[in-house]
């Protein structure tokens, strides 16, 4: 099918979706997840074709986002299943307010219609997606990224599969087929059929769909995180939490890019920084992590100058620019000037400090003593999500099924005019 024959065919199953109850909706997901287990042979084979496409094209660390095992599809499984025992968020009553001419208005949480979401090398994307779009009363529109063109369309034939066991349209769920740039652009301009476009994805793509698209997209984040590691730190805690952040998944948005360092005690933290993620992880056979330094902190250990565009790179690999900064004060400057708005993190024990921080950093997601990578819909008890916004309008941070709502008025009276 062409593009938009599938975003005909989505906008022509809305009142399927419409009219199903939350019973409904639950059986599907669950019927959405079993199905995408029972058919992990077939997923495993596409991804293995998606990989093997991809070696000596992509990274090692991309080629990790793209990769899928059966622990990775169980966990997709559960992602779905998780959204499945979340209320039902749409026709809740957010509001109610009754004047004093009789008339009752309530305002009411529905679903925006044909969410669309265009995405890159992720797999795990699709069936996030496709379940909080479901659960929230949303018909997706899938569009991947060729690299891994072969597993979602496998993930999503699965959860067609699903929606079928309980009688529902298969095109509640659809992926695009043509995974070149002109789909991409007649999404970001399907006015009439797209009632939302969602970027998922690295800085290029974002900054396309915010600016060709003209119906209403949501600026999901490019994650330049930032870790201060204050002078009255725990520095134990800091290099625990700096080494979660930064090894622990450096290819997604949530990781570790930059670590500040107060310089009363960088003397002595920023060679046990070295230690834990050079040393340390070269001892173990694990990979290493190049520390880019800025004028002050290569004073104090070795490793690559920082050059100029270090500080506002989202390098999603094993790479950490590292600067040494004399107060709190310069330290959330610095931030507010380099960060992309996702998530940033101060490690101190002095609360006024942690106050100070979370009060001057504006970003979606702001940590005191904890690593950025909770920065994620699962973590934050959404059951998965479909994006973490940055924007500061709604929505922000990790986006889940509330995030998928819009709301309308209904307004019940008894022959009053006006």
């Amino acid at each position: 099918m062409t593009t938009q024959e599938i975003l005909h065919a989505a906008r022509q199953a809305r009142p399927a979706l419409r009219c199903a109850d939350r019973a409904k909706k639950d059986a599907a997901l669950l019927a959405m997840a079993g199905a995408m287990w029972e058919q992990r042979a077939q997923i495993l084979e596409a991804n293995a074709q998606d990989l093997e496409a991809a070696r000596g094209r992509i990274g090692d660390v991309m080629l990790d986002r793209l990769a899928l095992d059966e622990e990775r599809i169980a966990g997709m499984a559960e992602g779905v299943r998780q959204v499945a025992a979340l209320p039902d968020p749409v026709g809740q009553t957010l509001r109610t307010v009754e004047r004093p001419n009789g008339l009752l208005i309530r305002k009411v949480s529905v679903p925006m219609g044909v969410v669309a979401i265009i995405y890159e090398s992720r797999p795990n994307v699709t069936s996030d997606a496709a379940a909080l779009a479901l659960k929230s009363g949303n018909v997706c529109v899938l569009r991947g990224g060729k690299e891994a063109f072969r597993s979602a369309n496998a993930i999503v034939a699965a959860l067609r599969t699903g929606l079928e066991r309980v009688e529902l349209p298969r095109e509640l769920v659809n992926l695009i087929q043509d995974t070149s740039r002109a789909s991409a652009m007649e999404l970001m301009t399907a006015n009439g059929l797209v009632d939302l476009l969602i970027p998922r994805g690295g800085a290029g793509l974002i900054r396309a769909c915010v600016e060709n698209a003209t119906v209403p997209c949501i600026e999901t984040g490019t994650g330049i995180c930032h870790v201060y590691v204050d002078g009255k730190a725990n520095l134990e805690m800091a290099l625990d939490i700096i080494g979660n952040a930064k090894t622990s998944r450096p290819s997604v948005c949530n990781a570790e890019e930059v670590c500040l360092v107060h310089s009363a005690v960088a003397d002595k933290f920023l060679p046990m920084l070295k230690k834990r993620l050079v040393e340390d992880r070269a001892a173990a056979g694990q990979q290493t992590v190049e520390l880019r330094l800025d004028k002050r902190a290569a004073r104090i250990i070795d490793g690559i100058p920082a050059g100029e565009q270090d500080f506002d790179t989202e390098f999603l690999d094993y790479i950490l620019a590292v600067g040494v900064v004399d107060s709190l004060e310069e330290a959330a400057a610095h931030i507010s000037a380099h960060s992309t708005g996702h998530s940033d993190a101060i490690v101190t024990a002095d609360a006024d400090a942690a106050a100070y921080f979370t009060a001057m950093v504006d970003s979606a997601a702001v940590y005191w003593n904890a690593s950025t990578r909770f920065t994620d819909g699962g973590e934050f008890g959404l059951g998965c999500e479909i994006g973490i916004s940055t924007q500061r309008l709604h929505p922000r941070g990790p986006m889940g099924l509330e995030e998928l709502c819009s709301y309308k008025y209904v307004i019940s009276g008894n022959g009053q005019i006006r």
